[in-house]
């Protein structure tokens, strides 16, 4: 191999490497969507932030409700509650094909 063919396999390997997609299915698994790796957060902190960042901006737009259920149902924005996780502390955790546990 020559020089100019390692560099070249170099640089299109970097290339590949930054063009990360992630396919995420939808529609009852009937279609795929390729997205960038670091298009989205898919959940977490991040997704939740992002979340309220859309309703925020959809009831400034007036925006009153969301469709449910194929359409057929809508949900009033203020019905919808902010989320929290609660503490794992003090909780029981099983491994081990359930046979034993620790406490967190």
């Amino acid at each position: 191999m020559s020089l100019f063919e390692i560099l070249l396999m170099r640089i299109s390997i970097q290339y590949v490497i930054s063009m990360v997609k992630i396919r995420i299915r939808s529609g009852r698994g009937t279609r795929i969507i390729e997205v960038d790796s670091d298009a989205q957060k898919w959940s977490g902190e991040d997704f939740k932030k992002i979340q309220q960042a859309r309703k925020e901006a959809a009831e400034k737009s007036g925006i009153k409700y969301v469709t449910s259920g194929r359409g057929t149902g809508k949900i009033n924005f203020s019905g919808i509650k902010d989320t929290k996780a609660p503490s794992t502390k003090g909780m029981w955790v099983s491994s081990g094909r359930g046979t034993k546990k620790r406490r967190l």
